[in-house]
């Protein structure tokens, strides 16, 4: 049976996981159609997607249609879950976009376009929620062709929108799903759009170019083989109105799926990264790749593989080539749909499935065939975006907390986890509070109950003025005494230095890196509230010695106590560190957006507008990003986004610092 394997992407809200419910039920996969709200649909059906109402992870389902098995991988609509969508489009032949046909293209929407762009992936668009009230098709196939680079034009158009929506009608072809006529005032905009997808289907043929210009005929059969050729190329995106709630559409949006989309074969070889092909034939040698991994509490680990080529059966031996060639052997194989397992004899070229109770794989990995070795690139997958501190409520959970976040990471490399040397605290990072809010729950299901709260600000000190003091350790207790004497200067610079300036053995060679080692220490702790020091460079200039009590020990003092003195002379100021913000959202939400960053003593270091969306970067202190994540959702209704990424760090404003060093100094005396 032909396969096709198709990713659906959207922006959170657009009806994504509610129409691919009707597509299986209207194929008669299922009896009858589940809820979103309900926790009954086939792709949503861990606990965490059941209490919140969305998707979480990519649901596996499938269904079959004029003889066509339909691979269909549901992936989340919040962009916080990003691994598990392009883990889904890295698997999947082609891509079925879903647009609300109310709210039009958001900043997910170009998000995922985006991803699927970068490998050069073919796609449908379907415009949901055409049975709603202000459902505008016009308004968003405008906003599409307006947002989104690309070939984008309609195959189907609406008949009637909003309650009214009753139907389609192709656009080639003229007909109406029902057969019946065409309504009288909507054939001059039939005839609109024909002459605009006719021309889009002759630019993407040299050929029919060609025989056009020279002013010969094309039947209606050449022009939907060429319309067909463009979609599967990737080279034309077509776009059909549906409604999930009432079914229009579905029908001829499973003809598209089957007909617009691409197989495996289609879809050719798959390149290594040292340049290997690998033909998406059964006959060749295996290769696939992990492109997503769960942990199920009965089964144990998961591994999703996509087989690019060749043929894995029960018992062979591959390689996993992304982890030093350490060989895998999978004792059973599964087909996946929903939830359910179906074991089976064989995985081969074009087909999803899943590989069990397999420690060492992850997402991203590349498994391949012993005698033919080859490695796929990464999954690509982006930098945290938020960071909270862990707080585990017992000892007990503290002890297993490490075991938990090891089995988090492995399902979710996204998950970053680190001990911050300077606080102490436990911080875990993700892609937003929402996907750490998930994450925290998932480390209650294993057992392990935590609180979060927001990280507490790594600051540092340094100095504006260069100064210079004497630092002499001496102490005489009978016996050999201890003598240490050096004078320093300091001044501000980019990092630490240390060098020596001293002359005429004022101080023997042998006790410099002492007083270096001394210096180094004190900086650990800084005059205003004890943060560390940093950007100070140190030249000893002079000092003395002792032949009997100075030692290493006593130079080291002298060291540390010679910074010290030097600092209250040197203006010392506080550090906050800071970080690159990059947002995006559609362009209305500019001056809000700009706004709300100055609130926060935001540098906007410049804006970048493509289409109805704009990109504002802009340098933020840390502390002020704290809440970002959440801030954003409400201040855009869920349709910004941003990264961010380590600033280094700049000077704390006078009056913020004063207020900082008190509190520091207050938690310093309490203890």
């Amino acid at each position: 049976m032909p396969v096709r394997i198709v990713s659906l992407a959207a922006h959170s809200g657009a009806g994504k996981t509610t129409l691919c419910e009707a597509l299986l039920h209207h194929s008669g996969a299922i009896s009858r159609p589940g809820k979103v709200e309900d926790g009954t649909t086939q792709s949503d059906h861990t606990d965490a997607e059941k209490a919140h109402g969305f998707s979480i992870t990519t649901g596996v389902v499938r269904l079959s249609h004029a003889g066509t098995d339909i691979t269909m991988l549901d992936t989340p609509g919040y962009a916080d879950f990003v691994r598990e969508i392009r883990g889904a489009i890295r698997a999947a032949d082609a891509a079925l976009m879903v647009v609300s046909g109310v709210s039009g293209v958001e900043v997910g929407t170009e998000r995922v376009w985006a991803t699927a762009d970068r490998f050069n992936m073919p796609r449908l668009i379907a415009v949901n929620k055409m049975d709603r009230e202000r459902a505008n098709f016009s308004a968003v196939l405008a906003d599409l062709r307006s947002s989104l680079p690309g070939n984008v034009a309609p195959l189907y158009l609406p008949l009637g929108e909003g309650p009214e929506f009753r139907g389609v009608v192709n656009v080639l072809t003229g007909e109406t799903g029902d057969g019946g006529e065409v309504p009288a005032d909507m054939r001059s905009v039939l005839k609109e759009a024909r002459d605009s997808l006719t021309d889009a289907i002759i630019e993407s043929d040299d050929d029919l170019m060609e025989r056009y210009l020279d002013g010969q005929d094309i039947s209606s059969e050449e022009l939907h083989a060429a319309f067909l050729r463009a979609v599967h190329a990737g080279t034309l995106y077509p776009v059909i109105p549906v409604s999930a709630t009432t079914g229009v559409g579905l029908e001829p949006l499973l003809d598209l799926l089957v007909t617009g989309l691409r197989s495996a074969a289609e879809r050719g070889p798959t390149t290594g990264q040292d340049g290997q092909n690998r033909e998406p034939t059964p006959d060749a040698p295996f290769s696939a790749r992990v492109w997503r991994v769960s942990v199920d509490p009965f089964v144990g680990k998961l591994a999703y593989i996509r087989v690019y080529s060749g043929t894995l059966r029960p018992g062979d031996t591959v390689l996993n080539t992304s982890r030093d060639n350490a060989e895998v052997k999978p004792a059973h194989l599964y087909l996946i749909n929903g939830k359910e397992l179906t074991e089976v004899p064989e995985l081969s070229a074009g087909m999803i499935g899943v590989l069990t109770k397999l420690a060492d794989l992850h997402a991203g990995d590349t498994l391949a065939d012993p005698e033919h070795p080859i490695e796929y690139d990464a999954l690509w997958l982006p930098d945290p975006a938020h960071t909270v501190a862990l707080h585990p409520a017992t000892r007990q959970d503290e002890d297993k907390l490490g075991t938990a976040l090891t089995r988090l990471m492995e399902e979710d490399p996204t998950l970053h986890f680190r001990r911050d040397p300077q606080t102490g605290e436990q911080l875990l990072s993700g892609m937003g509070d929402m996907h750490l809010t998930i994450a925290a729950e998932k480390l209650a299901a294993l057992g392990v109950t935590v609180t979060t709260t927001a990280p507490q600000i790594a600051y540092r000190e340094t100095i504006h003025a260069a100064a210079e003091a004497q630092g002499k350790h001496k102490k005489q207790s009978g016996g050999h005494g201890q003598y240490g004497d050096c004078t320093i200067r300091i001044e501000p610079g980019e990092n630490f230095e240390f060098r020596s300036a001293v002359v005429g053995g004022a101080i023997p060679g042998k006790y410099i890196p002492s007083i270096e080692k001394g210096v180094q220490e004190a900086m650990g702790r800084g005059s205003l509230a004890g943060y560390p020091l940093q950007d100070i460079h140190v030249t000893v200039l002079d000092g003395s010695y002792h032949e009997v009590d100075s030692s290493d020990i006593a130079f080291r003092m002298a060291g540390g106590q010679a910074l010290k003195n030097a600092l209250e002379n040197a203006r010392p100021g506080l550090l906050e560190p800071a970080v690159l913000l990059k947002v995006r959202a559609p362009a209305s939400f500019t001056g809000d957006l700009i706004s709300d960053l100055q609130t926060r003593r935001a540098r906007v270091q410049g804006m970048d507008t493509g289409g109805t969306v704009i990109t504002i970067s802009a340098v933020v202190p840390q502390v002020e990003l704290q809440n970002y994540s959440a801030d954003l959702r409400s201040l855009t209704g869920d349709r910004g986004a941003f990264s961010v990424k380590p600033h280094g760090y700049q000077d704390v404003p006078e009056h913020l610092a004063k207020k900082i060093i008190e509190e520091r100094r207050a938690e310093v005396a309490a203890g």
